[in-house]
């Protein structure tokens, strides 16, 4: 594998390749030692949005490309796969044609690339644009969706009370996986970084808080250590899909987690005036 920044030439732009080392943004914890958290609706008058701040980090990252094949949902805990959309870059604007062509799209990606996947409930997505005037940019700062506290309010939240009941009491596995793709060509600016599930420790992730008008959940904020591996796509196409395991609740043969730190970051080798990133994330919960 290359230990050097290229770029590759497509029709009319470049796409950096290569590892690298980046600047990622790591959990920084309030000052005043109070529990982290972050407001998703309007903050109450006079509160920031978060009480927690940033570990700015230059981090290697490698070049997934050539490894693919390589990777497992139970063990680094993310996967690439080339599988195409009907949905053209335009068709990603409108809601209702996500829900009613893409989410199908998605549960048999889920069915066919999570072993043994029996239900899939899609909860949510998000369309996320490297535009200042877009409502989602991309996510600058090392996170997971999830925590265990909020997959479990995940599951009640989106199973009937029996439902969620029967998994807990039979100990069935249940999962929570975002799928992610590209919507307007490769990637230029912007990538995904993943951390591999086993190179990251629990002591690493730190339960933030996410404060809505009627609900509360949990993020992962993410505490730099240097025996972390980070990984990109580069050039990743509209035509391949990263899936993205939040939680799992089956630990490894030896206790261990799955669950994928990640974030977006500027590679050092993307061309000035790059085409902004746009992406689409859609989360589920899988049962079985």
């Amino acid at each position: 594998m290359s230990t050097t920044t290229a770029t590759t030439q497509t029709q009319t732009e470049f796409v950096p390749t290569g590892d690298t080392t980046a600047t990622l943004n790591f959990y920084l914890p309030p000052a005043d030692g109070s529990r982290p958290h972050q407001y998703i609706d309007p903050s109450p008058a006079g509160q920031p949005v978060r009480n927690f701040g940033n570990a700015i980090i230059d981090v290697p990252i490698h070049d997934l490309r050539g490894n693919e094949s390589t990777l497992s949902l139970d063990k680094e805990a993310f996967t690439l796969h080339k599988i195409p959309s009907a949905l053209s870059h335009t068709d990603f604007s409108d809601p209702e044609k996500v829900k009613a062509i893409y989410y199908p799209e998605i549960t048999s990606i889920i069915k066919s690339h999570v072993p043994g996947a029996k239900e899939v409930v899609i909860f949510d997505h998000t369309v996320r644009r490297s535009d200042p005037n877009a409502p989602r940019g991309p996510a600058m700062r090392a996170h997971i969706d999830q925590t265990p506290f909020s997959a479990g309010l995940r599951l009640k939240r989106h199973l009937s009370a029996e439902q969620a009941e029967e998994v807990v009491a039979k100990g069935t596995r249940y999962q929570i996986v975002n799928v992610w793709r590209p919507i307007n060509g490769a990637v230029v600016s912007n990538p995904l970084a993943f951390a591999d599930s086993s190179t990251v420790e629990e002591e690493d992730l730190v339960p933030i808080a996410h404060i809505y008008d009627n609900y509360e959940g949990e993020t992962a904020g993410v505490k730099y250590r240097e025996g972390q591996k980070w990984w990109y796509v580069s050039g990743q196409t509209s035509d391949e899909v990263t899936l993205i395991k939040c939680f799992d609740s089956w630990k490894g043969e030896e206790g261990e987690y799955r669950r994928v730190p990640h974030t977006a970051f500027v590679h050092p080798g993307t061309p000035e005036g790059a085409r902004g990133r746009e992406s689409i994330e859609v989360r589920c919960l899988v049962v079985g």
